[in-house]
């Protein structure tokens, strides 16, 4: 017997009735401004990225550091030099004994092609070399009037690690050697931008300004602003205790009298005048009384005593 084959329900009636299922549960195909709508929806809902941060270019470093010898203030203002850039690096003081050009080799090995080196000498004066290693050039300055981060009592909010603005003083492009420290100052205070340790902000400003044959450095952090309103609002208000105080000072006007002030007074009853004819009794004092009888009795006790004595 020839064995017969079942039929498959693979079949073309079986796969147009499965279709006709399909087109029933299908939605209707959407609108161009459902769509719209819908993607505007997600670019809201989506949360943004990280900030690009591009590529790291300006390859500088600044090696900071110091010799032996050194004072706490100098070492708290190494400190704060170290917060305030962050593409610096730091290593071990220095021998006294060793000469400068060591520290070529010193930033060779650090990979670092700037130099903070702070030189202190009789544990009295402390000098600072600015230099570009190895070829130079570089600049030593006498370091004076120092104010670290930790004397500071109204200090601002800046960011560890973000860029500043640096402003100079427009002497500096007079003389050519100032010129010089200018450009010099420039490569070593300034923050390369995409540096991996800094942020990308700008709050906070570095200023080099030129007075009495020196180059003074100050960090400037933007609360400062929000200090000078609420200076100004503690002015405003001494201005208006000054101002009350003067017109207390000054005499006062005295002005004429109104005539139509007086119209709606009414005038109070008058009382009439009572005419004492008789005079009052005199008011009996007691403590004069008690005094005359004490006298009078103690006279009577004299005499009765004198006539006994007889």
């Amino acid at each position: 017997m020839a064995v017969t084959k079942r039929k498959r329900r693979g079949g073309p009636a079986f796969q147009a009735k499965k279709l006709k299922r399909n087109e029933k549960d299908a939605k209707p195909p959407a609108k161009p401004s459902d769509v719209a709508e819908e993607a505007e929806e997600e670019e809201r809902d989506r949360i943004p990225g990280p900030v690009c941060k591009g590529k790291w270019k300006n390859k500088e470093r600044i090696l900071i550091f110091s010799s032996r010898g050194i004072n706490f203030r100098t070492r708290h203002l190494m400190q704060d030099l170290r917060m305030l850039m962050p593409h610096s690096k730091a290593d071990t003081k220095m021998d006294r004994k060793d000469k400068l050009f060591v520290i070529n080799e010193v930033c060779e090995i650090k990979n670092c092609n700037k130099c903070i080196y702070f030189e202190a000498k009789k544990k009295q004066d402390l000098y600072m070399w600015l230099s570009n290693s190895p070829h130079g050039p570089s600049a030593k300055f006498l370091v004076q009037n120092i104010h670290t981060l930790a004397e500071l009592k109204m200090t601002g909010n800046c960011l560890k690690g973000s860029r500043p603005l640096l402003s100079f003083d427009p002497a500096f492009d007079e003389l050519p050697h100032f010129a010089l420290l200018k450009e010099l100052l420039i490569q070593i205070f300034s923050t390369p931008r995409y540096h991996p340790k800094s942020q990308p902000f700008v709050d906070h400003v570095f200023t080099f300004t030129i007075l009495d044959n020196r180059i003074w450095f100050r960090n400037f952090q933007h609360r400062r602003v929000i200090r000078s309103i609420t200076a100004a609002k503690y002015r405003e208000k001494q201005q208006v205790k000054d101002v009350q105080k003067l017109r207390k000072k000054q005499p006062k006007t005295i002005l004429p009298h109104d005539p139509t002030a007086d119209v709606f007074v009414t005038p109070a009853e008058e009382k009439p005048i009572e005419i004492q004819w008789v005079k009052p009794e005199p008011k009996v004092d007691l403590k004069a009384r008690k005094k005359r009888i004490y006298k009078r009795q103690r006279k009577m006790k004299q005499k009765m005593n004198c006539g006994n004595a007889k």
